[in-house]
């Protein structure tokens, strides 16, 4: 299939780099010197970065209380070749604008053949992970608002419907994290970030037996707000040993949403909300078929003393069309993964401007992928899947 014949991409996800003076803009004054600001300070180099005052390249730092975090070249790599991925500091004044300002970014987009985007955060790491474990909670649940109204208000409502809000909750607190769904659903807002293994953030689990996660999920399910599961959210690296080399990590990075569909799909979740809706953003599919028909398997077999017998009637896989989205970016696209995984359980993104992104060739990359596909299912991959996911329609009515 030609890239010109390929209708216009709904990426479900992307990533923004925040613009400087989100939080010191949007907070009360008496809250900006401990709220997140910008500061530059050189850096040293490798993976244990710290602000130094000497010799060191100049990095763009967010600061937040006592807490110094560095922005990176490849959460910025957009515009830059393969060649130059690497995990150095880098400052504002070096990134492609679109990384971080509304109208170049719209431009990108238009380059690369992207109609619609949805933007996961940085400095608030994908679910808001920062804001968890800041200590001061009053003024963490101030941050995570203003970040939602800047991400409704300025990143979205000016982009005539092309940049879809993904909106934060406040992690530490689910009578809270409920509240803030329903805010934002009011005003449009149908996804939300959050953790693929909370347990892992020192949280209680999917399978808390006091329902601790349900007034979230019951929000989420009565507002039809998508819950999207970021690769990263539960702020762990799957890796081999500690001293293996960062490719072990990228290599079986997909482990990560292998948990959490097995959370989902054996905690109960979808026998108790039934309605809700899922996405494993970055994710890959090629794992999902195995996975169900693993779960089924233990299911049937091990009912007796796997300890989800009463809590999932029916068989895992039964729970998963029409419930949970899988996202693909570069992944090959042979028709019996396509039909075990279901073409309307798969989305599309684009991953910009991470390292992994296929921007601006987006096209030429799908158009490998769906080489094998009829026009109508790659634009059901590409666009139509996305949009009913996100109830895009509906908005524009």
């Amino acid at each position: 299939m030609s890239p010109d014949l390929l209708p216009a991409i709904v990426s479900v996800d992307d990533h923004l780099l925040e613009p400087p003076d989100l939080w010191q803009s949007r907070l009360p004054k008496r809250d900006r010197e401990l709220g997140p600001r910008v500061v530059r300070e050189r850096a040293t180099l490798g993976f244990d970065v710290k602000p130094i005052r000497g010799e060191g390249p100049w990095c763009d730092w967010w600061v937040y209380g006592d807490t110094w975090v560095p922005t990176f070249r490849l959460s910025a790599a957009a515009g830059f070749t393969t060649n130059d991925y690497e995990l150095v500091p880098i400052t504002y004044d070096e990134m492609r604008p679109g990384c971080f300002q509304l109208t170049p970014r719209l431009h990108d987009m238009d380059l690369n053949g992207v109609e619609v985007s949805m933007c996961f955060p940085t400095f608030p790491r994908f679910c808001g992970q920062t804001f968890l474990e800041a200590p001061d909670k009053d003024l963490a649940l101030r941050c995570v608002r203003a970040y939602n109204d800047w991400m409704v208000d300025d990143w979205c409502a000016p982009s005539g419907r092309r940049l879809v809000p993904l909106c934060l909750v406040p992690l530490w607190d689910p009578e809270l994290a409920a509240a803030e769904v329903r805010r934002n659903a009011a005003r449009g807002v149908r996804a939300v970030s959050f953790s693929e293994n909370p347990a892992a953030l020192g949280l209680p689990s999917l399978f808390d037996r006091h329902g601790h996660w349900d007034a979230f999920l019951g929000a989420c399910e009565h507002t039809g707000t998508v819950v999207c599961l970021h690769i990263g959210s539960s702020s762990r690296r799957h890796t081999t040993a500690p001293d293996a080399p960062p490719a072990v990590f990228s290599t079986i990075e997909f482990t990560a949403p292998v948990g959490a569909l097995a959370d989902w799909l054996l905690s109960g979740v979808f026998v108790r909300f039934p309605d809700i809706v899922m996405c494993l953003a970055e994710g890959q599919i090629g794992w999902i078929p195995y996975l169900l028909e693993r779960a089924d398997k233990v299911w049937t077999v091990h009912h007796k003393w796997g300890g989800v017998a009463e809590t999932v009637p029916d068989p895992p896989s039964s729970y998963f069309r029409g419930r949970v989205y899988g996202c693909v970016y570069d992944d090959d696209l042979p028709r019996h993964l396509i039909e075990a995984v279901g073409i309307e359980s798969i989305t599309f993104e684009v991953d910009y401007p991470h390292s992994q992104t296929t921007w601006p060739h987006t096209k030429e990359v799908a158009a490998r992928l769906l080489r094998d596909l009829s026009s109508d299912e790659a634009e059901m991959i590409l666009r139509s899947n996305a949009r009913r996911m996100l109830k895009l329609d509906e908005a524009d009515k």
